[in-house]
This record gives structure tokens, C-alpha cells and sequence, in this order.
């Protein structure tokens, strides 16, 4: 019982709240780095497998996805996940500049 509640609960922190938008993006943009995309697009084939099987359980997954205490908890994963993006586009940029400048002479 405890082991399925703990996956429940891993399932839910991945199932995105609009499944439409996660078919449309990606992955393989070259100018994406948007890193919740791949967990949000292996959720949703997950949440059509389910639902193909057993829409109860999926409907289960869904209401419970749109809960204010997962909702919170996906907002606050977005922002620190856009927070690491920004410093790692950053540090690329850096790193060019480092390589342009010291390496390669330009």
C-alpha cells in the first residue's frame, strides 16, 4: 500500500496540467531548453496508456493533478527550473566569450 501511494504521488508530480500544450513542444528544438518538457511528455503517454485501460484511475490522476497543493508544488519546480536555465545560458555565454577571447584569439 505504501509503495503504490508513493508512486501515486511521484506519477502526480509529473502529470502536467494541460497535456495539449506538452504534445505540441519539441524536444528537439535546437533553441529549447525548457528541461520539464521531457518529464511532462513521458507523463503524458503514461496518462494515455492509462486512460486507454482504465479511464477511472486516470480521471483519479487528473483530479488530483489539479489540486492546489500539486499545482503549488509544479509552479515552484517551473520557477527553479527557469532560474537554473537562465544561469546555465549565462555560463555558455561566458564560456564562448572565454573561448573566443583566450583560445582562439578573436
Amino acid at each position: 500500500m505504501l509503495q503504490s501511494r508513493a508512486l501515486v504521488i511521484a506519477l502526480i508530480l509529473l502529470l502536467s496540467t494541460t497535456f495539449p500544450e506538452v504534445q505540441s513542444k519539441s524536444l528537439f528544438d535546437k533553441d529549447r531548453r525548457d528541461w520539464l518538457a521531457i518529464p511532462e511528455k513521458i507523463t503524458s503517454y503514461f496518462y494515455e496508456a492509462v486512460n486507454k485501460v482504465y479511464p477511472k484511475v486516470s480521471q483519479f490522476f487528473w483530479d488530483t493533478v489539479q489540486s492546489p497543493t500539486v499545482t503549488a508544488a509544479r509552479q515552484r519546480i517551473t520557477k527553479e527550473a527557469t532560474k537554473v536555465s537562465i544561469m546555465i545560458d549565462q555560463l555558455v555565454e561566458k564560456m564562448k566569450i572565454l573561448w573566443y577571447t583566450t583560445i582562439l584569439g578573436y
